[in-house]
């Protein structure tokens, strides 16, 4: 596998920028003219002895804003661990910097939008999750690398990378057809990455979770639902867990993706808005691609699918059922497990009935297993495709333990655990391991519903608790804060970087600053005057009560039927996207 270099600096001049590979031995120079654009490879002495100079730990690509090109590097890492010997790293901080020399050029408003492109650009970069690897290919499980070919293997990771999790291919369009650059550069995944160490019975092992999120369809809660006419869904994350001991390794893979169908829930300002299935496309079509893909990728499928099976959940799941039957695909099996009936009035046990009611095709689907000498063992024939209506809480907790079940059967085939030894008796260990559960939880929640995972205290500590619930209340609030009021803006900036929506900076008419009808100033100014005025009634309410009274049930009643009226037109006061069209989210 041709890897990439693993240390750079970047020198400045008012007429380039080269990037140096620090590797030993390397006099590989990128030049990137700042006017022409043009990227060329070039060699050390030709770096002007002038240039500024900073260390740099990578490349992000490159973007067209309304100023013109930018180049977004990674100025900040840190090492996870190693997989099978070789380096992972998180980034974690970036910089984005102008091709030109002033933004004098620019007309007021073109600045202004500018800025708040960058200010998008850089929403998506500190969303926390973004991981890389200079010479292993981390958007592949252990299973598809192994059934590669030995062209394969020698490409660069740039090309032979599942463009499904490649985070920055927008970005690094340019680079894709210079062959001779893709050294400089290499696939950065969104999601979640775990290492420990960790000994049970004297034999140290490493236990590894990889979360891949899909950069399809990606976006946020309410905005993004369903699928879109390549069968791709929203939130879609492939989640591999590996352990390697003594230079045997073991992989389990799960995915877990929104119900694959064309439905919406807008946000209108209520807590929970109302699911909406597409009546005007044929959904089987788009149902199909997705399973198909599927079962190319992974094999069998068994849907988990963990949505209420009553109330505005119900015709989610009725729908599903009857696309499972109308396909009559042998190689899907579909299950409906009311989670939230079945775990009521903390009855966490009752997930034992789904485990053992799955328990049979876990044990069919198998695992991946390679021994010492790299001989392949046993394949995974299948996947657990879980979802619920994010596809976050529940279906974690559910992943969490069919992963622990894999595990086991893995760390006993690999002679760790002793015939008959259970996971749960190693105290150390379980805590560790629910303790990143949690955390693959909590990771996967922000990036898709801005805040942490619900119901992690089961996750963590095996029961619910009182303190979890107090939690799930509070992080319920910010959802919704932030679901009605600030995603419209984080939808835009992923759009914006994964290349959804492209800046035409010759052309450039904005549609970032859209009138607002006049109820989204008007009603609310008219609510808070009339609850004011009622409050003010009551404190200087005099000895005449009957006055008092008609101005309190005038003022108050002022203040209900504006606040009725602005829950009624509720998408008119939420934050909506504004760079791609409507029709493109549904």
């Amino acid at each position: 596998m041709a890897s990439t270099y693993q240390s750079f600096n970047l020198r400045t001049t008012p007429e380039k920028f080269y990037i140096e590979a620090c590797d030993d031995g390397s006099e590989d120079v990128l030049a990137i003219d700042r006017v022409s654009t043009e990227m060329t490879l070039t060699v050390r002495r030709d770096v002007p002895a002038s240039a500024d100079s900073r260390p740099i730990c990578g490349l992000m690509g490159t973007i067209r804003l309304v100023a013109g090109m930018y180049v977004v590097i990674i100025t900040k890492k840190k090492k996870v661990g190693d997989l099978l010997g070789h380096a992972v790293w998180k980034a974690l901080d970036f910089d984005i910097i102008s091709y030109k020399k002033t933004i004098l050029h620019l007309t007021d408003n073109q600045m202004q939008d500018n800025k708040t492109f960058l200010s998008m650009i850089n929403n998506v970069l500190h969303t926390d999750g973004f991981y890389f690897a200079t010479d292993y290919d981390l958007t592949h499980t252990l299973q598809r690398l192994a059934n590669t070919s030995p062209e394969f293997q020698e490409m660069s990771l740039l090309e032979r990378a599942d463009q499904r999790f490649v985070w920055n291919g927008h970005l690094l369009r340019e680079f894709i057809a210079q062959p001779e650059l893709h050294r400089f550069v290499f696939p950065v995944v969104h999601g979640f990455i775990t290492m420990k160490s960790s000994c049970i019975n004297g034999k140290v092992f490493e236990w590894i979770i990889i979360s891949r999120r899909s950069c399809f369809r990606a976006g946020v809660r309410y905005y993004v639902r369903g699928i879109d006419s390549e069968g791709h869904p929203a939130n879609y994350v492939e989640t591999e867990q590996i352990v390697q001991f003594n230079s045997a390794k073991a992989s389990f893979v799960q995915t877990r993706g929104s119900i694959p169908f064309y439905w919406s829930q807008r946000p209108n300002l209520k807590y929970k808005p109302k699911p909406q299935i597409n009546k005007t496309v044929n959904h089987l079509d788009g149902f199909q691609r997705h399973f198909d893909s599927q079962i190319i990728l992974y094999g069998r499928q068994v849907i988990l699918n963990l949505i209420n099976q009553k109330g505005s959940e119900k015709p989610l799941e009725l729908a599903f059922d009857k696309m499972v039957t109308n396909l009559g695909n042998g190689m899907i099996k579909y299950i409906a497990f009311d989670f939230h009936k079945e775990c009521s009035r903390m009855r966490w046990h009752r997930l034992q009935i789904l485990l053992d009611m799955v328990a049979e095709m876990q044990d069919e689907f198998g695992y991946f297993l390679v021994d010492a000498d790299g001989k392949v063992l046993l394949s995974q024939e299948g996947v657990f495709r879980s979802n619920c209506m994010d596809c976050l809480d529940r279906t974690n907790v559910i992943q969490s333990m069919l992963a622990q079940r894999s595990l086991q059967s893995q760390l006993r085939r690999m002679g760790v655990l002793h015939t008959g030894q259970q996971i749960e008796e190693q105290t150390d260990f379980v805590k560790m391991y629910k303790n990143a559960w949690a955390d693959n939880a909590d990771a996967c929640a922000k990036q898709y519903a801005g805040t942490g995972a619900l119901k992690t205290d089961f996750t963590r500590t095996g029961k619910r608790t009182q303190w979890g619930l107090l939690m799930d209340g509070w992080n319920s609030m910010i959802r919704y804060y932030k679901n009605n009021f600030s995603d419209g803006f984080r939808q835009d900036s992923i759009d914006l970087f994964l290349g959804n929506y492209a800046v035409d900076e010759a052309v450039w008419t904005t549609p970032l600053r859209d009138p607002k009808d006049w109820k989204f100033l008007t009603l609310p100014i008219v609510m808070v005057v009339a609850f004011s005025m009622c409050i003010i009634c009551l404190l200087m309410a005099g000895d005449t009560w009957t006055e008092t009274l008609a101005y309190v049930l005038f003022w108050g009643s002022a203040s209900v039927v504006t606040g009725g009226l602005i829950l009624f037109n509720g998408l008119d006061f939420v934050d909506a996207p504004r760079l791609v069209q409507k029709e493109k989210l549904d």
